[in-house]
């Protein structure tokens, strides 16, 4: 406890300080693999506990900066495992434990980046959700450090993995729906409803509010930006783009082998609740350009009437027919003189998270980064080309992207967009 409250008390000295060993070993086929969760409230407890449903994992450490989520999680490991985790409220504290091979961040977007590096610089491989982080320098950051240092990297775009979308990007990429011309990618959400405006107040007790801040502007502790609704708020994430917004785009632009766009332009804003406590679109609509065909992104929150009578998804829009994929399944739908109608329905019995789950510990006991499904390379393209969206947006005018310097051209204000930003005493990780 002195040795936490030291740190707790100099973090502001100490942001990003504390000396991390590399303590990277190979692990064979026949040996359990030993993970940590660095925040574990929301997708990495749904993450750890898939990753638990693997007898040769095991859970040893426990990260959060709320000790009421910690005593939670741990009674419900009671019934996963029969070990009891280490506990920690800074996640450098666990990096240091040798026996861990792997981490799972679940954090808040703007605390990706930071233990990300770290991780990978300790020598453990790292299973990050999405969007892998909150700016586009992040972004490319914490690739160059996955580069460097060779550790496993999984992205938390879990859809790469279900058998069902692999198969519909085979069928886009086989040419049989004639020359596509249109992406749609969409993300209608009905039980999204106004954020109430609440007043701020003293954080919970047991929550340390300054580690969850982090590198965020410094803000009296209100519900609405903790936990879950954190998603709504520009200083921790980006709204529905980056939130159901990189799934989609992440499977619509890896069918399509796309990077980066050419122009991006958006328009939209909070138009169906003006008033909310909310900082993010509730309604947009985002045009991206590449080489042979235009992407449109769209999302309304408070209503689930989307394209093609579907809440939400990705389609390909061809000469010879369009192929419509989402969460349940995938359907062509012909052209006349075109390809062949199909529908295909997703097996309820398949957990797609719980695949790619697998396939992240596949990879590590191969020590094979090939064998991912969303290595950080391939599954940055969508968050970096999301936060683009959000850029056109806030400079409200069409923004154009150079490939070969990885900025926007004559744009300051776009080029600034894409920083990040740290406050409280942290710092940008380097690599």
């Amino acid at each position: 406890m002195k040795r936490r409250h030291f740190i707790k008390d100099s973090s502001l000295a100490m942001a990003g300080s504390l000396a991390i060993r590399p303590s990277r070993k190979r692990i064979s086929a026949l040996e359990k693999i030993q993970i940590g969760v660095i925040g574990c409230n929301g997708m990495g407890w749904a993450n750890t506990k898939s990753a638990l449903a693997m007898s040769d994992v095991d859970l040893v450490a426990i990260c959060d900066v709320d000790q009421n989520v910690i005593n939670k999680r741990l009674e419900e490991c009671k019934s996963l495992r029969s070990n009891t985790p280490k506990t920690y409220l800074d996640y450098r504290e666990l990096l240091q434990d040798d026996s861990i091979d792997a981490v799972i961040i679940g954090t808040p977007d703007h605390w990706h980046c930071l233990p990300m590096v770290d991780a990978v610089k300790a020598g453990k491989h790292v299973y990050v959700e999405k969007p892998i982080a909150n700016t586009i320098e992040e972004c490319q950051l914490m690739k160059a450090a996955a580069k460097q240092y060779g550790t496993v990297v999984q992205v938390g775009q879990w859809q790469r993995s279900g058998p069902h979308y692999a198969k519909a990007i085979d069928i886009v990429r086989s040419g049989v729906l004639g020359n596509i011309r249109l992406v749609k990618v969409w993300a209608y959400q009905g039980w999204m409803k106004p954020v109430k405006v609440l007043p701020d107040t003293t954080a919970p007790e047991g929550v340390d509010y300054s580690r969850w801040l982090g590198p965020a502007p410094k803000r009296p502790y209100n519900r609405n930006r903790f936990h879950f609704s954190f998603r709504w708020f520009w200083d921790y994430a980006g709204g529905l783009m980056t939130d159901w917004g990189v799934h989609e785009i992440d499977i619509a632009l890896y069918a399509m082998n796309a990077i980066a766009p050419i122009s991006v332009m958006a328009s939209g804003g909070k138009l169906a609740y003006p008033n909310d406590a909310s900082e993010t679109p509730d309604t947009l609509q985002t045009v991206f350009q590449y080489d042979n065909f235009n992407m449109l992104w769209e999302h309304a929150t408070g209503i689930d009437n989307g394209n093609y009578g579907r809440t939400e998804g990705i389609a390909f829009i061809g000469n010879a027919g369009t192929l419509v994929c989402n969460r349940q399944g995938y359907e062509i739908i012909p052209e006349k003189d075109g390809v062949e109608a199909e529908v295909f329905e997703k097996p309820k019995e398949l957990n797609y998270l719980n695949l790619h789950t697998q396939n992240f510990v596949e990879a590590i006991k191969a020590n094979d980064i090939s064998l991912l499904n969303t290595p950080i390379e391939s599954g940055s393209v969508a968050a970096i080309n999301a936060q683009m969206g959000n850029i056109a947006y806030k400079t409200g005018r069409k923004v154009f992207w150079d490939k070969s310097t990885e900025s926007f051209i004559n744009d300051q204000e776009a080029n600034e967009l894409m920083k990040a930003r740290y406050f409280n005493g942290y710092k940008l990780p380097t690599v």
